[in-house]
């Protein structure tokens, strides 16, 4: 397999999408990441794809600050892919699990990186919709709701133990989300915004909710639920075939909220993080 190296995101998109659209669900955060780098004009840190012949079997995306996307990276190219990569310092990797745990331990080989669990996942895909019952009502977030959006994104980051590493603050991500045609949906109750879900506008028929954020004082009342079930009824009137959302695989509560508003479990993911020598550039 021949590997290459890209700088150009609007042909790195035009180069794969094709691979990525015949399964936009397993390629849900490539798809959507890719979308918004087009779309904003915005560069990568890394754009690989491998190409046997005419056909391109594999690609893997990294955003600036943001761990490498191998959903497009088989099992069987994982160690291909982490050769090329081994003199990069890269901050972690993350995918379905067969993908992401393939290239995470010829990686680690390679560059003698320590492998660490940051989070295991599921993914949910929706049926039909069920809309639960709960006091309050749902709104589009608008210009004066960033700042509030932006602090929710990030205590969100803290809560789940990631922390907050993209280059742009919570606020610029949240005006960049609005900006770029997300549904932004606040879940209000006595006038007051009580939980916040988003959902990226379809790409290749699909839409991903994320993030799902309930300040604690407010859980407990089916807010998050509500909020949810507007966003994705949001993206199918926008289009979407395929409505997906992931999970934390330890959270009970929302292992067991999302099934009930339609959600199956599709397949498990991993984010993994990188310890390496501070010795290799970065990439």
């Amino acid at each position: 397999m021949e590997i290459a190296r890209h700088d150009d995101v609007a042909e790195f998109a035009r180069t794969v999408r094709p691979m990525l659209d015949a399964d936009p669900v397993r390629h849900t955060i490539l798809l959507s990441v890719l979308d918004g780098l087009v779309r904003g004009g915005e560069r990568a840190e890394v754009l690989l794809t491998g190409r046997a012949g005419e056909r391109i079997e594999a690609c893997a995306l990294r955003s600036s600050g943001m761990k490498l996307l191998v959903s497009g990276v088989p099992v069987r190219h994982g160690a291909a892919v982490a050769a090329t990569l081994a003199g990069v310092r890269l901050p972690g990797v993350s995918g379905p699990r067969p993908e992401a745990e393939a290239f995470a331990v010829e990686y680690a080989s390679r560059t003698g990186a320590g492998v660490e669990l940051a989070m295991a996942m599921r993914l949910f895909a929706l049926g039909e919709l069920r809309r639960p019952t709960v006091a309050g009502s749902a709104r589009l977030a608008q210009e004066q709701d960033i700042d509030l959006m932006g602090g929710w994104r990030a205590a969100m980051a803290d809560e789940i133990g990631m922390g907050w590493h993209d280059p742009h603050t919570p606020a610029e991500v949240a005006a960049s989300a609005q900006r770029l045609g997300r549904g932004e949906v606040l879940w209000e109750y006595g006038g007051e915004p009580v939980s916040y879900a988003s959902v990226c506008r379809p790409v290749a028929g699909m839409a991903r909710i994320g993030p799902v954020f309930t300040p604690p004082e407010h859980r407990g009342h089916g807010y998050a639920a509500a909020a949810t079930s507007f966003a994705s009824q949001w993206a199918i009137d926008a289009g979407a075939d395929h409505v997906l959302l992931f999970t934390d695989a330890a959270n009970q509560v929302t292992n067991r909220l999302y099934p009930r508003l339609g959600y199956r479990h599709v397949h498990d993911a991993s984010d993994l993080a990188f310890a390496l020598d501070p010795g290799l550039r970065a990439g």
